[in-house]
């Protein structure tokens, strides 16, 4: 119970920073932090609770990863289920938190998006269905190769948090115009479910997508990372 509770509020942290920062602080007058502020909170959710829950869960906070680890050879299949949904229930319990907080400025609407994900007409930058799909995909694979490289027993010991952070910095700063940047199914699910309509609607693909990516990631650094005979 105690790597459940981990994953509950490590994703709750994640939800709540990252998003919290895309729904407050982005484009707060004159000073907002702007898409590169964004980026780099939700990285820093994840780099701070890899150092905080790491040692206690392996910190995924996402059912991507842990369904990439699994594919990986690197986690279980027993506690996939548990993990998934102490992740998903942390998502939506930072959504509410977020909602408590954000509609207690006059004004706000959760019609307005609410840091959700989407596509065509709600892609930020109104990216079609396929570019949003091949997106997911593609970043989530490459999530999960650096964080199969940086966590490999053969990899400088300690840095793990600092590769995987930044990685989910980078991979905001690409995708942040075309999706909104999930990678994640929980984060996408914890606001979705506040705006409904639109966001529950389009939520397959932040799911579908990011689990086949990071399927795709494990293939992939079983391939290149694998130690030879």
């Amino acid at each position: 119970m105690k790597t459940y509770g981990a994953e509950f509020f490590g994703t709750f942290w994640l939800v709540l920073g990252g998003c919290g920062s895309a729904v407050l602080a982005a484009a707060f007058p004159n000073v907002g932090i702007g898409l590169l502020g964004v980026a780099l909170a939700f990285g820093l959710t994840v780099l701070t609770m890899a150092y905080a829950i790491g040692h206690i869960s392996g910190c995924h906070l996402n059912p991507a990863v842990s369904i990439g680890l699994w594919a990986g050879g690197r986690f279980p299949a027993s506690k996939l289920g548990p993990y998934i949904l102490a992740q998903v229930l942390g998502a939506i319990a930072a959504g509410g938190v977020l909602y408590l907080i954000a509609s207690g400025k006059s004004g706000f609407a959760v019609s307005a998006g609410f840091a959700s994900n989407g596509y065509g007409a709600h892609s930020p930058g109104g990216y079609s269905l396929l570019a949003s799909f091949v997106t997911e995909v593609v970043m989530t694979m490459m999530f999960l190769v650096i964080i199969l490289g940086a966590t490999d027993k053969r990899a400088p010991q300690g840095f793990a948090p600092l590769a995987i952070g930044l990685g989910l910095t980078l991979i905001h700063l690409i995708s942040i115009p075309v999706t909104n940047t999930s990678v994640n199914p929980a984060r996408s699910t914890g606001v979705a479910i506040f705006v409904g309509d639109w966001a529950v609607a389009q939520l397959w693909l932040f799911w579908l997508a990011p689990i086949i990516g990071g399927v795709m990631g494990a293939v992939v650094y079983r391939f290149i990372g694998r130690e030879e005979s």
